[in-house]
Order: structure tokens, then C-alpha cells, then sequence
């Protein structure tokens, strides 16, 4: 069972997409793609909301996703949030099905 997180992140005067270019251009997201149990880590951007970006964040299981949530990166990305004052907004969805 796989655990899907959508994290809405908004600022203002383009910040949201600011940290998400600055989590890239930093190696973080690709230090979690290659995170243990990590099957998606994908930023979208909303074509009506110019101040929000999309992360699909998937995970293949709650153990994988505590782990992260633990890591040091974890830090890395509150920070950045901090430095851009993003808000976030959260969303979680469990498949019932296997890892597809």
C-alpha cells in the first residue's frame, strides 16, 4: 500500500515557485527521490493560481515516509520554506491496491 502526499505550497510574488526552483537547484530533491521507499517527488505548477506549486510526494510505505520525515533534509526544506514565508496546505491518500 503506497501513501500519496499533494503539498500545496503558496506565497506571494512567486516565492512558491522560487523554493521549488531553489529546492532543485540545491540537490535536495533528488537527495529524497533517492531516499529509501521514495517512488514520486514532482512539482507541478498550476496554470489558474500563479502563487501555488503542486509536490506529489509519493511514498511506498508510512515506515519510508516517517523516515523522511526524520532526516536531516527535513530541516533543508523548512528553512527554505521559511526563507520564501510559503504556506502549506496538505493532502493524503493511501492506495488500496499494490505499487503499480
Amino acid at each position: 500500500m503506497s501513501i500519496t502526499i499533494n503539498i500545496y505550497y503558496k506565497g506571494e510574488n512567486g516565492n512558491a515557485k522560487k523554493f521549488a526552483r531553489e529546492m532543485v537547484s540545491r540537490g535536495i530533491v533528488d537527495k529524497v527521490r533517492k531516499e529509501v521507499g521514495n517512488l514520486k517527488y514532482e512539482y507541478f505548477f498550476p496554470m489558474d493560481d500563479e502563487e501555488t506549486v503542486l509536490l506529489i510526494d509519493r511514498w511506498r510505505n508510512e515506515e519510508a515516509l516517517d523516515i523522511h520525515h526524520k532526516s536531516e533534509m527535513m530541516e533543508e526544506i523548512a528553512n527554505l520554506r521559511n526563507k520564501y514565508q510559503i504556506s502549506m496546505k496538505v493532502e493524503k491518500f493511501m492506495s488500496l491496491e499494490g505499487d503499480e
